[in-house]
């Protein structure tokens, strides 16, 4: 069976993932709706999360671990499960990669979808033409600059249109397939 890698991800309307610094105040501001806005719809689908290791130091700044229910692997070259807050240490699991590695190891220990957090996760699966499907919440904000969701690619990356929806918010969603 084929692994399945999706994301699920806000940007702002200039297309930022945050500030430079990482800061998200922007995106936190924005979220006044009790709307989960697919969300949680999302999480049913998949049975595994990869973060990489600056989304899950984001992650832990949040207070309590929103991640319960799912298989949390972080991919990082620095973090050990030492590393690891040992409140989480059962809970999360630490790959150093590369991404064709984690993809065997994924595969062998019976991952079957997964969602991809984080900007730099989600290009390095994209450039390998490992990402399927990714869904884009374009927040009304304008933030100027900060972390691109996509950087420069080597070549053009197709994406097949499956459904937008716009949300009383102001928030509108996107979700693409990936044409390999």
């Amino acid at each position: 069976m084929t692994l399945r890698a999706s994301a699920f991800i806000a940007t702002s309307l200039d297309g930022y993932i945050a500030r430079e610094d990482g800061s998200l105040d922007w995106l936190i501001g924005a979220t006044h709706s009790a709307d989960d806005h697919g969300y949680t719809a999302f999480m049913a689908t998949i049975d595994t999360l990869i973060m990489g290791r600056s989304t899950f130091e984001k992650v832990l700044t949040f207070g309590e671990w929103p991640y319960t229910a799912k298989r949390i692997v972080v991919l990082s070259s620095t973090l050990t499960r030492e590393t690891i807050p040992q409140a989480l240490q059962e809970a999360v699991e630490v790959h150093s990669g590369p991404i064709p590695a984690l993809m065997d190891f994924l595969q062998g220990s019976g991952a079957r979808s997964l969602y991809l957090d984080g900007g730099k996760v989600i290009q390095g699966f994209l450039r390998l033409g490992l990402l399927n499907e990714i869904t884009i919440t374009r927040i009304p904000v304008l933030i100027g600059s900060g972390i691109p969701l996509f950087g420069e690619l080597e070549r053009d990356i197709r994406l097949q249109h499956l459904k937008t929806t716009a949300y009383e918010s102001g928030f509108v969603q996107s979700t693409y397939r990936v044409v390999t």
